[in-house]
């Protein structure tokens, strides 16, 4: 309840000066932020050798404005609130559009895939490097060697198969088929069916962009029915995290935390049907998304959400297994291996105590007790923080290589308001600009001491007592909360 409606006192009012200044802090950071990520696009070129210091630089600079920008829209009045946040996410993302990808060429294998499925040839039959396809090939993702080799175009492309064919290619891994699930495939062919094969990276940068502004507005929207503060929503919305990966990279990991965002609000406001089909839909398009059931089962209801989400999972593979049989695995097998999670060299922080494959059996037993805990001390009706928890630890475990995998982790940390595990996201970040292991530890070290104090400091003794009951089943569960704690407010609430 606000002072100017609590009874015994009188309205107050503010000052102008007080109600300005902050705007125009969070006005002025957020053009700020946009002119960062817009010169670190058009400016710092491809990501290579000679730009890694450079672009952790742009890193930390778009990181700190963008902390600053949201520290300010803090104080900004409610009613503004929602306007410069998503005002603040269109800027921001529509600056993410000022130039091609930077630091991944992920995009130009999703415009592949999406070329020739809508030549009807399943994007698991054949590798790019495949003569079958060559009748498909535009220039731009397969240009023409220049003197007979690919090395000037270098880094953004190289050599095609053996290299006696006479182009290069963008594709990264082009001699492998396609390892991304059949969810991501529908949204390839879906984004390239209304642009020729002539169109580069932007549909799918728009495409990133529609993705990311939506995703604002469902935060928007959940914060304003659950009675919390809307300014939450920009860490997604202005988070250069997201303009980076989800917008200027493309990278279809967005699409999978918009559909696991939905389908765990869904979920959560009494749908569990409708939200599995999110939930399933999400986990088709990168599988890490499945991450995001355990903080749900709190409720018995809820826990149709697990086989409505595993037979949409099923169902979506059926097209392409059909066309293509076994091989809609493509390279998910090779790629595990590639990226040392089957010999426990990817971990980081694990292999320095666990090394080889003993880091993996350590790995998947931390996994499967963040999952316990986050299924135990999660409130059904407000699951965000137990969400933050299993996502925020197993990255802490598995310690991805990639920062495009912490898009997942960020919608639950503005639901959560557990501010705190960010610092994870810019851990992976700084990893995907700078690949030095050693850097990559501090750098997770750092963000782990930042949750672990963030935690502490809000935790009271009371909250550490309930934990403790509610791991050792000694909680005594209280009846279902009405339907207005689960978010469902009342036609009073909303007025």
């Amino acid at each position: 309840m606000s002072d100017r409606t609590r009874p015994g006192r009188p309205p107050q009012r503010t000052s102008a000066p007080t109600v300005l200044v902050p705007t125009v802090l969070a006005v002025v950071g957020v053009l700020a932020l946009a002119g960062v990520i817009a010169y670190g696009v058009t400016h710092l070129g491809f990501l290579r050798a000679g730009h890694r210091s450079p672009f952790v630089a742009w890193t930390l600079i778009a990181w700190t404005v963008f902390a600053g920008a949201v520290l300010a829209l803090r104080f900004v009045p409610r009613r503004w609130t929602t306007w410069l946040v998503v005002g603040g996410g269109l800027v921001v993302g529509l600056a993410a559009l000022a130039g091609q990808p930077n630091t991944s060429t992920d995009s130009a294998r999703y415009a592949w895939d999406g070329i020739v499925q809508h030549a009807g040839i399943s994007p698991y039959a054949h590798t790019p490097d495949s003569a079958a396809l060559a009748g498909l090939r535009p220039d731009w993702l397969f240009p023409d060697k220049v003197d007979g080799t690919c090395k000037p175009l270098l880094p953004r492309y190289h050599g095609l198969g053996d290299g006696a064919d006479g182009h290069c290619v963008a594709i990264n891994r082009s001699d492998v088929v396609t390892i991304y699930p059949p969810m991501a495939q529908l949204w390839f062919g879906l984004v390239r069916a209304f642009v020729p094969a002539t169109a580069q990276y932007m549909p799918f940068q728009i495409a990133g962009l529609l993705l990311s502004l939506g995703v604002t507005v469902g935060l928007v929207a959940v914060l304003r029915r659950t009675g919390r503060p809307v300014w939450w929503a920009a860490l997604w919305a202005w988070s250069p995290l997201v303009a980076a990966e989800a917008v200027t990279n493309s990278h279809v990991d967005a699409l999978g935390a918009a559909l696991a965002t939905a389908g765990a609000v869904l979920v959560v406001f009494g749908r569990p049907v409708w939200g599995g089909v999110l939930l399933g839909a999400a986990t088709a398009s990168k599988l890490i998304p499945a991450l995001v059931y355990p903080p749900l089962l709190g409720r018995r209801r809820h826990w149709w959400a697990i086989p409505v989400g595993i037979a949409v999972f099923a169902l979506l593979y059926v097209p392409y297994v059909l066309s293509t049989g076994p091989k809609v695995l493509g390279y998910l097998p090779g790629y595990l291996s590639e990226e040392g999670y089957e010999d426990g060299s990817r971990f980081a922080l694990v292999s320095l105590v666990f090394p080889g494959d003993a880091g993996t059996v350590v790995v998947g037993l931390l996994v499967l007790l963040a999952a316990f805990v986050a299924w135990r001390l999660a409130d059904p009706a407000n699951p965000w923080s137990g969400e933050v928890l299993l996502i925020g630890v197993t990255f802490l475990a598995v310690t991805p290589r990639y920062p495009w995998y912490a898009l997942l982790l960020i919608p639950f940390v503005a639901l959560s308001g557990r501010w705190e595990w960010l610092s994870i996201g810019l851990a992976i970040a700084l990893r995907g600009v700078w690949p030095s292991t050693a850097a990559y530890r501090w750098w997770l070290a750092a963000a782990v001491l930042v949750v672990v104090v963030g935690t502490l400091a809000r935790t009271s003794r009371s909250d550490w007592a309930r934990w403790r009951d509610r791991l050792l089943f000694r909680d005594v569960r209280a009846p279902h909360p009405p339907a207005a704690a689960t978010g469902a407010r009342s036609a009073e609430d909303v007025r």
